[in-house]
């Protein structure tokens, strides 16, 4: 079976952020040891071009980023250190108005030294929700994940994410996980959404695990009284509620590298991590924007503007090279 360049580079990073052994991860994906290391070495010496099934093409070297433009990347990269070289691609692209594929930007941080190890984990669900939506507020993820306050205990974070943007609409750091801490997360949504006072034609449904607050009668009659319906995934199968599981772990990444003493100092580092997710993150799985870009509808102008820099990218390539040749 071939795979495309993507789906390599998402396996490759499945067993780089995996806890269990290379072997036994690559057992259950399926995927022939002999094979990954392979995909691995020509990963690692020419980044994600490397890993397409294609031959070389030498007639395309008047495509080549000009040094002055190289040279800038990377000064833009010591600018910006916490950026991946995608994140950096796409905001190079956005504010320098000259388009950097991901794949190039990481081969000029590579020749320059500055890429040392992965920058991030892509975890790959066995399965998808099979009814995708297709607008905002169709569905609304929710989970509750925990951290640990020296002296105080453990403290909950209730979230509700917007399926198809990955928006984060609301969340409330809790000292339990009842149904009451639930039903007042998605007040909180319903207000920051504006479906409390809109007229909809549905309200948000509402996808959850099975846990004793999400099955608790009392959630279930208010939502009924909500007129919200409620959907919970299979037990034992969080990829149901992959985009919430991922959440959780992109924002504990960043948020659990201090410790903390008290509730109100994770609440302002919880809520400053928020603020970047969804105004300043781009998102890979959205194309590269961010969620409020698609929660308010501003994806598809700006992807139109970087498909527009592209070509005028291209175009300026084409222009120099046939004056050097010239």
């Amino acid at each position: 079976m071939r795979y495309p360049a993507s789906e390599k580079l998402e396996i490759i990073r499945t067993v780089e952020g995996s806890h269990l052994p290379a072997r036994q991860t690559l057992d259950m994906l399926g995927i022939p040891r002999t094979t990954f290391y392979r995909w691995y070495d020509r990963f690692v010496d020419g980044g994600l071009d490397a890993l397409a099934d294609r031959a070389p093409r030498p007639w395309s070297v008047w495509n080549r980023i000009p040094q002055d433009r190289r040279d800038d990347l990377i000064e833009f990269a010591l600018e910006h250190e916490e950026l991946t070289a995608r994140e950096l691609a796409v905001k190079y692209t956005d504010e320098k108005r000259y388009f950097v594929s991901e794949s190039s930007a990481y081969r000029i941080l590579k020749e320059a030294d500055l890429i040392t190890a992965p920058a991030h984990v892509v975890i790959k669900a066995a399965d998808e929700f099979k009814d995708k939506t297709t607008a905002i507020n169709q569905m609304w993820q929710t989970d509750f994940t925990y951290f640990k306050i020296i002296g105080w205990g453990w403290y909950y974070l209730s979230t509700i994410l917007d399926d198809y943007s990955r928006y984060i609409i609301a969340w409330k750091l809790c000292t339990n996980m009842r149904a009451e801490d639930v039903t007042d997360t998605i007040e909180l949504a319903l207000t920051a959404s504006g479906c409390d006072q809109a007229v909809v034609r549905h309200k948000p449904r509402l996808l959850s695990d099975n846990g004793s607050c999400y099955i608790s009668g009392d959630l279930a009659d208010w939502l009924e009284d909500h007129k919200m319906t409620h959907v919970r995934g299979a037990p034992f199968h969080p990829q149901t509620q992959g985009k919430i599981e991922r959440w959780h772990q992109t924002m504990k990444n960043r948020v659990l590298l201090e410790n903390y003493y008290l509730p109100g100092d994770l609440e302002q580092q919880i809520g400053a991590f928020v603020e970047y997710y969804n105004n300043q993150r781009y998102h890979e799985s959205l194309s590269n924007v961010t969620p409020a870009d698609v929660y308010f509808g501003r994806d598809k102008a700006i992807l139109r503007e970087r498909e527009k820099i592209k070509k005028q990218t291209i175009r300026q390539r084409r222009l120099q090279h046939q004056k050097q040749a010239a």
